[in-house]
């Protein structure tokens, strides 16, 4: 799906104090039925198409939230954000140790 694809990744220097931010710059025909594929049936991740997604909308929760454009000229940016205490840390110990203890996956998270 991604053979002879050209990337860059760029670290976003923010001071959020609610989350962490992440961007990818691809030239390729992305497509949203791979992210539907990958993701549609994960409870905490939320794909958010072309609207790119914000911290604000992901703090103090467990989610994740991916979106996406692409220009003329071809070059998709992917954009992911997390809240870095509750996804980034402690919320995934919990969703982890609901896994492995067979409980529901958001127990304790929603």
């Amino acid at each position: 799906m991604l053979q002879n694809c050209k990337s860059g990744n760029s670290e976003n220097l923010l001071l959020p104090k609610d989350g962490i931010g992440s961007s990818v710059m691809l030239r390729l025909s992305l497509r949203s039925e791979w992210y539907d594929a990958a993701y549609g049936s994960e409870l905490f991740v939320r794909v958010v198409g072309t609207a790119l997604p914000e911290i604000k909308h992901v703090a103090h929760t467990n989610f994740c939230d991916i979106g996406w454009r692409v220009n003329a000229s071809g070059r998709a940016v992917i954009v992911s954000v997390i809240d870095n205490l509750v996804k980034g840390a402690s919320g995934q110990a919990v969703q982890n140790m609901n896994v492995m203890v067979g409980a529901p996956e958001e127990a304790g998270l929603l």
